[in-house]
């Protein structure tokens, strides 16, 4: 597929000035800082970011310019919702000077925002990673829940309750969104599927209580694919399941050249613990689609991602996919089976290293536990530690 010749990627940061200015939005200093020129599957990029903006007249006459661009239109937002507290009811995006007593005045209507956008002709996103107060809460959830908030268009997002301070880092989904936005997907070609990035952030992110996921519409080829090279004129060899003697544990054999798991090991092993998982998810998911979620293929994947989470030091995380690996070849294999009983002990060194969070995990790894001849030691081993309190051994 060929790309637009010429496209646009607008930037909007719709953050009250909560300490006249001196409080930059992070989530929005992330995504300006990760090249939004490659993200957009376009070979002229415009980039226009609003930081801190005072008007929505201005706003709307950016938004108004960038939609006639002939090619995709990429607005990622970020910031706060509000309703005025007077009058209320319309969801404005919060801009610099916004309170919920002048929003009606000074911040941009969302309907400005989704109208602005629907006049584009060409492929449309609307990212959004937002937050808002109490008081605007039950408007989003019902412009949620009946689609008002995405207007018809392509949206991806979510919106979270607005935090009690401001937050020191860019949002868990931004993070995880760009990326899984760096990586691409290896099978994907020149473009990428918004709705499989979001699912895929969803799922790498440790997001907030209360978080609202929203996903509405379909959209052409606005996002560029990292991952894509030219089809070489040999037929391409078919994708490639991981093995289990090439699975994250330092000094596994050389895998082939198509095996993802080297580059994966590689992330990992130097600290991009984001980019592996990100790597491992998109894998995970071309071979969900060609072998089915049960088949021994995906669960390989399962066992990818819990040493990933061991490596990155998530070990309650990596504790959790390893009963899930070895619950799944429990199934398949019953009770003597070698590599369940490995997985098995797997999880169970990664429960006893998961500090607090490690009583949630107890019943479920005892359950299986309880499926295994001669495991008597090791279901001791849990009752003791969850009579006592629950494990605290130090995590090296």
């Amino acid at each position: 597929m060929d790309h637009p010749t010429h496209g646009c990627v607008l930037l909007l940061d719709g953050t009250p000035d909560r300490r006249r200015g001196t409080l930059p939005n992070p989530t929005a200093h992330a995504i300006a800082g990760a090249g939004p020129r490659t993200l957009l599957a376009a070979d002229e990029v415009d980039v226009v970011q609003l930081p801190a903006m005072a008007g929505p007249q201005s706003v709307l006459a950016y938004l108004r310019d960038a939609a006639t661009v002939p090619g995709p239109l990429l607005v990622w937002v970020t910031g706060q919702l509000m309703v005025p507290s007077r009058r209320g009811g319309q969801l404005h995006l919060a801009l610099r000077e916004s309170t919920p007593a002048t929003v009606r005045h000074n911040g941009l209507p969302w309907e400005w925002l989704l109208g602005a956008m629907a006049a584009h002709s060409g492929p449309t996103l609307l990212l959004a990673d937002l937050e808002a107060d109490a008081a605007a809460w039950p408007y989003v959830a019902a412009a949620a829940q009946d689609g008002r908030l995405a207007g018809g268009l392509a949206l991806c997002g979510v919106v979270a309750p607005r935090p009690d301070r401001p937050p020191v880092e860019a949002g868990p989904y931004t993070r995880a969104f760009l990326t899984a936005l760096s990586v691409g997907h290896p099978t994907a070609g020149p473009v990428l599927d918004p709705a499989l990035l979001h699912h895929l952030a969803l799922g790498q992110a440790t997001l907030p209580d209360g978080l609202l996921a929203l996903q509405y519409g379909t959209t052409g080829p606005v996002l560029a694919n990292p991952a894509h090279a030219p089809a070489a004129p040999a037929a391409a060899a078919p994708t490639p399941a991981p093995r289990r003697e090439d699975a994250i544990p330092p000094g596994a054999a050389p895998a082939p050249q198509e095996d993802p798991l080297p580059r994966i090991l590689a992330a990992a092993n130097a600290g991009r613990h984001n980019e592996a998982a990100a790597m491992a998810a998109a894998w995970e998911q071309q071979v969900l689609r060609r072998y089915g979620p049960q088949s021994p293929e995906a669960g390989l994947w399962v066992e990818v991602r819990a040493d990933l989470a061991r490596l990155a030091g998530d070990h309650p995380r990596a504790a959790e996919l390893w009963m899930s690996a070895a619950a799944a070849r429990l199934a398949r294999g019953g009770p003597t089976d070698t590599e369940a009983v490995a997985a098995l002990k797997r999880a169970h060194y990664c429960w006893q290293h998961s500090g607090e969070r490690a009583r949630p995990l107890a019943g479920a790894l005892l359950a299986l536990w309880e499926q295994v001849p001669d495991s008597v030691q090791a279901a001791a081993d849990v009752r003791a530690r969850l009579a006592a309190g629950a494990p605290h051994p130090v995590v090296r």
